[in-house]
């Protein structure tokens, strides 16, 4: 059994994407991340890097005691390995695919949700202009980079789906709030239209959506306690440190 900490946010819908087309069973640990909950001892235990999701495999295939793994693109590998199935085994696919989830965690990750971040801003923490088009023109570059790779290939990395597709997909939903249009990339868009009809693609990204909160339904000092957590962090402390 796979125990999922998540919260329905693209980085966490990759992983539930892939167990859903794995059709692995796995339970979902609710990460409260407006709340919190991953800076609790218990989760710092799963991840030191305190960001979800992690996962917690009950059953590794060595037969040993239950096997932590934190970072998205970590925890992709290892369940495709588990299963044997969405990673190629050949060399020279193995790390096609390797190095497409790769550019994935380095470059389209963080750089929409950089997008995203400074586009919620707005002009009340001050002027944003230069950093909204700084990774609004970001966006579009990584979309011209998919693009121009699905028009060499029907998926990601190469005439199979992988967990490159999987990796990539929940952070293309949020296409029109990164200010981009997708009629501008016709290759990425027929393989995103692809991808979104499949079910397992359907339910993965319903995972745990009830999970999530309308922030116009919290309180304004809620919604600063909110941003307190999720915003602005520093490092954590060594606990117990005597010095």
């Amino acid at each position: 059994m796979i125990d999922l900490y998540y919260w329905p946010t693209p980085n966490g819908k990759k992983v539930t994407i892939l167990l859903e087309e794995l059709g692995m069973p796995y339970t979902i640990k609710p990460v409260r991340i407006g709340q919190g909950d991953q800076f609790t001892p218990e989760f710092l235990k799963i991840n030191p890097n305190h960001r979800m999701p992690a996962i917690v495999d009950t059953e590794p295939g060595d037969g040993g005691q239950a096997l932590s793994i934190f970072e998205s693109g970590a925890i992709m590998f290892y369940l495709a390995e588990k299963a044997g199935r969405f990673l190629p085994s050949d060399l020279r696919g193995r790390h096609t695919v390797n190095q497409w989830v790769n550019w994935q965690m380095a470059n389209q990750g963080p750089k929409l949700g950089e997008c995203g971040h400074f586009l919620r801003l707005g002009e009340d923490v001050g002027d944003q202009s230069y950093a909204v088009r700084r990774f609004t023109d970001e966006a579009n570059r990584l979309y011209g980079v998919l693009n121009n790779q699905l028009y060499r290939n029907r998926y990601v990395a190469g005439d199979s789906y992988t967990i490159a597709d999987m990796i990539c997909y929940p952070w293309c939903v949020n296409w029109k709030s990164q200010q981009q249009d997708i009629g501008e990339f016709r290759y990425f868009r027929r393989w995103f239209e692809e991808l979104g009809e499949r079910p397992a693609v359907k339910s993965g990204m319903e995972a745990g959506s009830g999970l999530s909160v309308d922030p116009s339904t919290l309180t304004e000092e809620e919604r600063a306690r909110m941003r307190a957590i999720m915003y602005n962090q520093r490092a954590l402390p060594v606990p117990d440190d005597q010095t």
